[in-house]
């Protein structure tokens, strides 16, 4: 299966915020909208990093409540892996288990974002696969004997 599958299913809306915004404000949308990363965008609406609620650990521990003032460029990650449409769910899901990252901003043909997969969906789209190929194994068995 391909992420482009995952995203006809979950849909291709994209929480994130401006490289502008405080680590206070990248926190609330997190919690608004009880996510675990961010998309931070630049002015022109491009990747230019992402913001996880591990990020926001360490800016805490780091700089206490002093950074909840600071800008997130401060704090969130500039080299984003990201994934295309075309990608394969088993290629995904080693590229999340080799940078032990759980969020990937997934790209349109154009380099545009397109998506957000995080390995919720990745694991919940493996274990539909599975089930699926149990219920045919099982159909076809019984249709064997």
């Amino acid at each position: 299966m391909q992420v482009r599958h995952i995203l006809l299913h979950k849909g291709r809306d994209i929480i994130g915020v401006a490289d502008s915004a405080t680590l206070g404000e990248a926190a609330h949308v997190l919690a608004q909208h009880h996510i675990g990363a961010l998309v931070i965008q630049d002015s022109g609406g491009a990747l230019a990093g992402i913001f996880s609620e591990r990020d926001l650990v360490r800016a805490v521990a780091e700089d206490g409540p002093l950074a909840m003032s600071r800008g997130i460029a401060a704090y969130m990650s500039r080299q984003v892996a990201t994934c295309s449409e075309n990608d394969t769910v088993e290629e995904l899901m080693e590229m999340m288990t080799r940078g032990r990252f759980r969020h990937v901003p997934v790209l349109d043909d154009h380099q545009r974002l397109a998506g957000m997969i995080s390995i919720g969906d990745v694991v919940k789209t493996r274990i539909a696969e599975t089930l699926s190929e149990a219920n045919s194994l099982r159909d076809y068995i019984s249709t064997a004997v």
